[in-house]
């Protein structure tokens, strides 16, 4: 797009984006009034040459040269038509994709202030109509030649009619365009209902349950109602507005033609013109109020498309809520991982020596997920926000990536929680441990040496800078949040707990990059978000939102919406029990969810958007509050599923769910907008009043 973001800005680009089908269209048109003009002339000379004075050869040559010109007017308005029409339905659909890249765009904030269905309303009715004016310009310009034609001829008929045209036409086609000004402020004014309109039913259309379970119809039918009768109002305005136009216009151009064949009668009268001249000046006074007509809708359509190009441009030009950002994942760790001290032992958490060993499993590397799959997901993960990524994340740890998942892993049974001491020690990027893990409490390092043993018979561990996933929160200070220190080590499965919803959603904003902090930074591998190309970061990093959206397809294509290329998703559908929702739809993962999970239960269209965002096999995942709708026996199992399905990638459950947090490597807690408590689940339930007044009531 370019840099002109206005209502002009987008029918120049609209027209200019057409160029060849426009001008293709304007000549064919031409060609097409140009025949018209001249069928009243040859007439004219017919009569003159074959009539007045009786000539059979001259009668039936000048009958095939009007053949000719009949069968270039026909096809001229065929193909120019044809012509015309692509212009329009692709300048339209080149719209269309404008306004969904917008939305879509990483960087958000077209969504502000905007109801969905508003914006459905610009990316379908009002790109149809700027796309319409690509067509409206081609008949146009047809008109003008059609005009110029049937001047020329006049002037070679008649002089003085002649120069009436010349001369009228222009004063008409003012008029015309004066006329249409009040018709632009009422077509905008229309749209804007009926945009508006739009999404309040699509609003009630989204909460239809909710509305029932309130007993609320009648306020929200009454609602509708009020809103739809404003839209029929403003469009019975634009309606008057246009239907008086386009009379003015006919009764504008009415009076003109009645003048000029005034004038003509008056030259046939007085000698200075044949009977041959006369009827090529009447047929062309009758050929005129096309063209001129062309002209004042012409001009209607003009002000309709400037109305919605208004429209189109303050999305297009919405401001982004985030800025800047060219970097990718991971392109200052080393530097980050070498100051911070860490040995490769922070690596991953590895498993307890008497869990049960699971399957192992490799990585795929994100930069390998389709541009388009990932564009799905960034709708689809969190409402109106892009959750997933469109760059590459060629990071120096992807391979180091696929090596923490090729190793076999378990999940710690929540009691081993319990005791600080076990708590699941970091282990080496090649494999499981071989023994008893132990760690000092929280806040401690661990010891090299016994890293450096316990992987002695594996491969060596993969650089610090090379593992990626460390998440990391310096002084963060937004809205309530005020000075939130917090690193989150590559592996790691960790809970958040904050007191305040409020919070929870600004430190989900901050992380997914929705907003930027006022002070403090969040650094991904050692870099700061806001120095990170926001489709390069969601391609390392995911946030999935509570309320995340289904669409209308397979409850298969949901799930692997944003996965990457030739990815199994059984994995991320058994951590998430999609199975037990797999068994009610007929079927099975070929069933239809229906619009926005419509079939499904809201603990069902959870964990279908869990698994969603399991099988994105991001390098970071936060994921908020997923089993809130979910029965405690299969909450408790995808918790297991959870830490199953994302060993050796960083992981995040800002929740309040005990299930879920017992499953953790340890439980931050955020209460009045900063860290208060660090430790494993039990701990924090034991010792702390706050933490277990959060959690278990």
């Amino acid at each position: 797009m370019g840099a002109d973001m206005s209502g002009r800005g987008v029918l120049r680009r609209a027209v200019a984006g057409q160029r060849r089908d426009v001008v293709t269209g304007s000549l064919l048109g031409a060609a097409h009034q140009t025949g018209e003009a001249l069928v009243p002339v040859l007439i004219g000379l017919i009569v003159d040459r074959a009539v007045v004075r009786p000539d059979g050869g001259a009668l039936a040559l000048w009958l095939v040269v009007l053949a000719v010109v009949y069968a270039m007017l026909s096809y001229g308005f065929r193909f120019g038509a044809r012509a015309g029409e692509r212009a329009a339905e692709q300048a339209a659909h080149a719209l269309r994709l404008d306004v969904v890249r917008r939305v879509l765009a990483p960087h958000g904030g077209a969504e502000a202030g905007r109801p969905p269905g508003a914006l459905v309303n610009v990316a379908t009715e009002d790109a149809r109509r700027v796309g319409a004016f690509t067509m409206a310009l081609t008949l146009g310009i047809a008109a003008v030649v059609g005009v110029v034609a049937g001047a020329v001829l006049l002037l070679r008929a008649s002089v003085p009619l002649g120069l009436l045209v010349l001369v009228g036409a222009p004063v008409l086609m003012a008029l015309g365009h004066y006329l249409a000004r009040p018709l632009e402020h009422r077509s905008q004014a229309e749209q804007e209902r009926a945009a508006h309109a739009s999404g309040v039913a699509a609003d009630l259309v989204a909460g239809v349950r909710v509305l029932k379970g309130l007993r609320a119809e009648r306020a929200a039918v009454a609602r509708y109602r009020t809103t739809s009768q404003a839209s029929r109002e403003a469009n019975v305005r634009a309606a008057r507005a246009a239907a008086l136009q386009t009379g003015l216009m006919l009764t504008l151009t009415g009076a003109f033609i009645a003048l000029v064949a005034l004038v003509g009668g008056r030259l046939v009268l007085s000698g200075s013109i044949g009977l041959g001249a006369l009827v090529s000046a009447v047929g062309l006074a009758l050929f005129l109020p096309g063209p001129i007509a062309v002209l004042a809708w012409v001009g209607a359509e003009l002000a309709k498309a400037r109305a919605s190009a208004a429209r189109i441009a303050d999305v297009l030009a919405a401001p982004g809520e985030t800025t800047g950002g060219t970097g990718e994942p991971g392109a200052s760790g080393a530097a980050s991982a070498s100051a911070s001290g860490r040995g490769a032992s922070a690596a991953a958490p590895a498993e307890p020596a008497d869990a049960p060993a699971s399957g192992s499993g490799s990585a795929s590397d994100p930069g390998s997920v389709p541009a388009s799959a990932v564009r799905v997901a960034e709708v689809l993960a969190a409402p109106g926000e892009a959750a997933g990524g469109t760059g590459e994340s060629a990071t120096p740890g992807s391979a180091s990536a696929s090596a923490f998942a090729s190793g076999s892993a378990s999940v710690p049974a929540p009691a081993s929680m319990s005791d600080p001491a076990s708590v699941p020690a970091p282990a080496s990027a090649s494999g499981s441990a071989s023994g008893p893990a132990s760690v000092p409490a929280p806040g401690s390092t661990s010891d090299p040496a016994s890293a450096s043993a316990r992987t002695s018979a594996s491969a060596p561990a993969p650089a610090p800078s090379s593992v990626p996933g460390e998440l990391r929160l310096r002084g963060l200070g937004h809205a309530g949040l005020d000075g939130i220190d917090l690193t989150v080590r590559p592996g790691e499965h960790l809970g958040i707990v904050v007191t305040d919803t409020a919070d929870a959603a600004t430190l989900l904003r901050c992380l997914a990059r929705r907003c930027d902090p006022d002070r403090g930074s969040v650094e991904l591998d050692g870099t700061p978000l806001t120095e990170l190309a926001p489709a390069a970061l969601r391609s390392a990093l995911l946030v999935a939102e509570h309320d995340a959206q289904l669409f209308d397809g397979t409850l298969l294509d949901n799930v692997t919406a944003a996965a990457p290329a030739g990815a199994d998703p059984q994995p991320a559908m058994d951590a998430a029990a999609v199975d037990e929702v797999a068994a009610t739809l007929p079927g099975g993962t070929a069933g239809r969810v229906g619009e926005r999970g419509s079939s499904l239960s809201g603990g069902q269209r959870q964990r279908v958007a869990l698994a969603r965002a399991l099988a994105a096999d991001r390098s970071v995942l936060v994921v908020h509050d997923p089993t809130t709708a979910v029965d405690a026996a299969t909450e408790a199992r995808i918790a297991t599923g959870i830490r199953r399905a994302r060993t050796g990638r960083t992981t995040i459950l800002v929740t309040s769910s005990p299930a879920l947090l017992a499953a953790t490597d340890r439980v931050v807690l955020i209460d009045g907008g900063t860290v208060t408590a660090e430790a494993p689940h039990e701990d924090l339930v034991r010792d702390h009043p706050v933490y277990r007044t959060a959690v278990l009531t």
